[in-house]
């Protein structure tokens, strides 16, 4: 077959210089610059990728007011008592007692103190689907016997979807009864209630309600978006959260794993009241990974875990059957092990938020003293350190000292209107509208510098190191909806990787993050790729080739690979209101496999694109395509 080059030549802005595509000049580029975060924060895990549906579902804070009632829970009755004492707390922790935090263990006690009388908790705001199968736990103590029924029902009570009935007698254990509830109706708004009529005693250490098809914990509709996006790599518990994580919980059952206080409530755990219920635990998070094809990116809590816990934790993942906690991984229904690469030693060092140390010193006498515990466990691990990068004091006294045991050096940014003082998204006006959305995707040329400062600054240190750029984003993006302009920012920041990722050495990429707070939005009974998500999903077409040189391309509006005899390009139209045309003069006859265009009318808040067929033009000598305004297309072209 012939040799294949292919011309691009890109025209429509003024003062446009030719761009070539040299599918001679190609090199395989890491997978991982597809990665992305899956932390315990806000509404990732809680109300995104976890399936549990009732809120506060281990009781864990202060009650409410003078109620002695756990938090999202209403009462049932007029002479009801309620107490939360946390000294005959079901859930427990199983490691890092040292690390203190309070109101994460009680139980709810629930006194009937009327023979007769209907008295008992419930919980709003649920949503059913009839005929769907819902998979329920209790965990109680009772002082005498008494029938508790469990229902679904709508909002007031009076509608009943579906019910079950417990018979519960005094023991000292915990009992733990499962069972399953179909509804025969659907609402959004339906109830749960847990009620009895006997003058008794029952004492609640945890309960449970998720879809009956969940995986692993997790809702199936938001795993497969997660898949559709194409992850390859995927960080986990944080980010923040890594300082809070203790994963030796992650070995109790889900019910008895104690909640875990944010050491950051309000930044880090908003939608829950401070806690995270740890409903997601590494055999869950592992399969997940193999689920959607990505590597997993462990993170260590550097400043709380002692190195023998995190040595431990490394033989769960990695250990043969016959070592200790790799016995516990096979006992658990997992022989084989799980060959965990990528550790991160800790998250944002440095920073006033992360507790632990906070100077480079510091820093580097913990991480060396974690590393080597892990690289005794499993010594071709390859491991990540932190700090405030570009910072030349953490270069020469981190990132250098570390350099023969942690060769990736993480770095973080966000970016956009909402980063920069006194600055915002305004879109009132067709002016201000249009001024957000150049700051949004004019935001990638800050990107570009920052990822250069970060690479002078370790080239300094003569130290052979990798940029791990981790965490990136619009900055408050979980705090806002998505939009069309947010789209072209993410393409944009993809094409920037695909092109620059081997020029500085820069072989993780990590969004942060995908689920709940920029590509995927969650509701309580639906998920869809926002328009961030849905250019991640067409830019993994990328994925397994090789990237082309691409020349004249500071703009990042043009990324192509080749992959056998086939080259993917994708386009980025960023102008706000002009099109674009781009024309490819070929030396060799091409096919067009695909031409799929990803349009908006708009760019404003709640945007999405639009899949269509990109027009194409083709003669014996060229391929003709125009891109209208905030848009982006993908083109397969066979030899």
């Amino acid at each position: 077959m012939k040799k294949f080059i292919l011309l691009l030549l890109a025209f429509g802005l003024q003062n446009a210089q030719a761009q070539i595509i040299d599918v001679k000049a190609t090199e395989d580029f890491s997978p991982y610059i597809f990665g992305h975060n899956l932390e315990h924060t806000r509404s990732a895990l809680h109300k995104g990728l976890s399936a549990q549906m009732l809120e506060n579902r281990k009781f864990a804070g202060k009650p409410q007011a003078n109620l002695g009632l756990a938090a999202h829970w209403f009462p049932i009755g007029e002479k009801v008592l309620y107490l939360l004492p946390n000294n005959i707390a079901y859930t427990k922790h199983i490691c890092l007692p040292n690390m203190h935090r309070e109101n994460e263990r009680a139980a709810q006690v629930v006194e009937n103190l009327i023979e007769g009388q209907i008295a008992g908790m419930g919980q709003n705001d649920l949503a059913l689907t009839e005929g769907r199968a819902y998979e329920l736990r209790t965990v109680t103590k009772v002082n005498k016997p008494v029938q508790l029924k469990v229902e679904l029902t709508d909002g007031s009570g009076e509608k009943v979807y579906a019910s079950h009935t417990l018979s519960l007698t005094p023991g000292e254990d915990w009992v733990t009864s499962g069972f399953e509830l179909t509804p025969n109706s659907s609402d959004t708004k339906a109830a749960i209630r847990y009620t009895f009529k006997e003058m008794a005693e029952i004492t609640f250490g945890a309960l449970s309600m998720m879809p009956k098809d969940n995986f692993h914990g997790m809702r199936r509709d938001v795993v497969e978006n997660l898949k559709q996006i194409g992850p390859r790599l995927i960080r986990w518990p944080g980010g923040n959260f890594a300082g809070e994580y203790r994963w030796k919980d992650g070995l109790l059952p889900a019910d008895q794993r104690a909640p875990q206080q944010s050491f950051r409530e309000i930044e880090t755990q908003p939608h829950s009241d401070g806690y995270d219920y740890h409903e997601i635990n590494t055999d869950d998070f592992i399969a997940l990974c193999r689920y959607v094809g990505a590597e997993p990116l462990l993170t260590i809590n550097l400043a709380w875990q002692s190195p023998e816990e995190s040595a431990q934790w490394v033989e769960y993942c990695n250990g043969a059957a016959d070592t200790e906690y790799g016995r516990q991984r096979a006992e658990r229904g997992h022989p084989e092990p799980y060959n965990v690469h990528f550790w991160s030693l800790g998250n944002e060092m440095g920073w006033g938020h992360m507790e632990g140390p906070n100077t480079p010193e510091r820093y580097t006498e913990y991480a060396m003293r974690q590393s080597e515990a892990m690289l005794k466990v499993t010594p071709n691990l390859e491991l990540f350190t932190s700090g405030l990068y570009p910072n030349d004091d953490w270069a020469q006294k981190t990132a250098a000292p570390m350099a023969s045991r942690a060769k990736n050096v993480s770095m973080h940014g966000y970016y956009g209107p909402a980063a920069w003082h006194g600055g915002g998204m305004h879109y009132t006006t067709p002016e201000e509208t249009a001024a957000t959305y150049r700051a949004i995707v004019g935001a990638v040329t800050a990107v570009n510098d920052h990822i250069n400062r970060v690479r002078q600054c370790l080239d300094k240190t003569g130290a052979k190191l990798n940029i791990s750029f981790d965490e990136w984003n619009q900055w408050y993006a979980w705090n806002r909806p998505s939009c069309v302009g947010e789209g072209i920012f993410t393409a944009r920041m993809e094409h920037l990787f695909l092109n620059r990722t081997n020029e500085v050495n820069m072989p993780v990429v990590c969004y942060f993050q995908p689920v709940g707070e920029g590509a995927i939005i969650i509701d309580s009974k639906d998920s869809r790729l926002t328009a961030n998500g849905q250019m991640f999903a067409m830019m993994k077409a990328h994925q397994d080739g090789k990237i082309c040189r691409v020349t004249e391309n500071d703009d990042f509006s043009t990324a192509a690979s080749l992959h056998g005899d086939t080259l993917v390009i994708t386009l980025i139209n960023a102008e706000y209101d002009r099109e674009r045309t781009f024309t490819f003069p070929l030396r060799t006859r091409g096919q067009v496999l695909q031409a799929s265009l990803y349009s908006s009318p708009d760019v404003l808040p709640y945007s999405y694109f639009t899949e269509a067929t990109l027009p194409v033009t083709a003669t014996k000598k060229n391929i003709t395509t125009t891109l209208p305004p905030h848009s982006a297309a993908i083109i397969k072209v066979k030899k």
